[in-house]
């Protein structure tokens, strides 16, 4: 059977990449407007999002074997659960910067499409480094316990948001365009025109701002496009290294990334409106981090004294799994107390 370089028969690549733009695409048609999303739309969008994650799932699995499968699922579900933490964040990045509903599907639609290139360029060079020699998945099992020990220091820490007007990627945004510090309508970038044009609004009367001619402005939209794109390589770094903890196998590993990323724009929405009542999944968050920690570790000290322990594919599914559920689960039984 002829096999593509990333160690996958040239069908199987063929239907990967099909179906993520296919559904990438379906998903761009359905959201062209700037229309704030409903619980139910996320929700059902959401169901669409795991079919296709699923569906591939389905399809390694009749193609390559329950074995391939479960690593692809496992890795799935790992990114999955791991994105929630990234979306908390995103949540304070959009009140921070005073994003109405209807355009943070935009910027989420641009936060996707970077995470897709940069978690593509993480893989690459994360699954290259493993070759280097078992010492690498020790350095991966510190960052990945790290990220979880950082977790656990941080809880109890409240509500208070961030500033934002400091971050590295609001500072370089301002160092290559001026802001115009109001939103106009969806425009990441306004011409001089464009914001004399704002600023002669009956609204705007009283507001002072000095325009140059022949200048381009970034408005609070872009800025907040970058917050969240350098959050999220951020997040990277502790994600990769958990699903390449699955498999080393790069179709596995970006395959289980992507088809989980695409669907975080709609996840976002659902995780929002029930953010409240997921109060625990942030602790299945830290366990399953420390699991992956484990794990690596495990797979490295079998390389450097062949001790012969090992974490097979779907015993990490099945743990990975019972742990979102029990976090889940916990959630509704122990909700959490209402502040006086």
């Amino acid at each position: 059977m002829e096999h593509s370089p990333v160690g996958f028969p040239p069908l199987t690549v063929a239907v990967f990449v099909v179906l993520a733009v296919s559904a990438l695409a379906i998903d761009l048609i359905a959201h062209h407007n700037d229309k704030p999303i409903s619980l139910k739309n996320a929700s059902l969008w959401s169901l669409f999002w795991l079919a296709i994650g699923l569906g591939f799932g389905g399809f390694l699995y009749f193609q390559h074997g329950i074995e391939v499968a479960s690593l692809y699922i496992t890795g799935y579900a790992l990114e999955e659960v791991l994105s929630v933490d990234n979306l908390f964040v995103i949540m304070a990045i959009f009140a921070w910067f005073k994003i109405p509903d209807g355009y943070r599907h935009r910027v989420l639609y641009w936060g996707v499409l970077g995470a897709i290139v940069f978690r593509g360029i993480f893989v690459a060079i994360g699954t290259s480094l493993l070759a280097l020699g078992p010492w690498v998945e020790m350095v991966f099992a510190a960052i990945v316990v790290w990220t979880a020990v950082m977790m656990l220091r941080a809880k109890g820490d409240g509500d208070e948001i961030e500033d934002y007007s400091n971050h590295p990627a609001n500072r370089l945004v301002r160092r290559f365009f001026p802001v115009y510090p109001k939103l106009v309508g969806n425009h990441f970038m306004l011409s001089s025109a464009e914001v004399e044009a704002d600023l002669a609004k009956p609204e705007n009367t009283g507001f002072v701002f000095q325009v140059k001619k022949n200048i381009h402005y970034s408005t609070p939209l872009l800025l907040c496009v970058a917050v969240v794109e350098i959050s999220d390589v951020m997040f990277a770094f502790d994600s990769v290294p958990a699903v390449i903890a699955v498999s080393r196998e790069p179709l596995i590993v970006y395959s289980a990334m992507m088809f989980a990323v695409l669907g975080l724009r709609t996840l976002y929405f659902v995780l929002e409106a029930l953010r409240n009542l997921l109060v625990h999944l942030e602790k299945a968050v830290i366990v399953l981090l420390f699991f992956v920690g484990f794990k690596l570790a495990l797979n490295a000290t079998d390389s450097f004294w062949h001790h012969g322990y090992e974490i097979s594919a779907l015993a990490s599914l099945s743990l990975v799994l019972t742990v979102l559920a029990l976090g889940i689960v916990a959630s509704f039984i122990f909700p959490a107390k209402a502040k006086e």
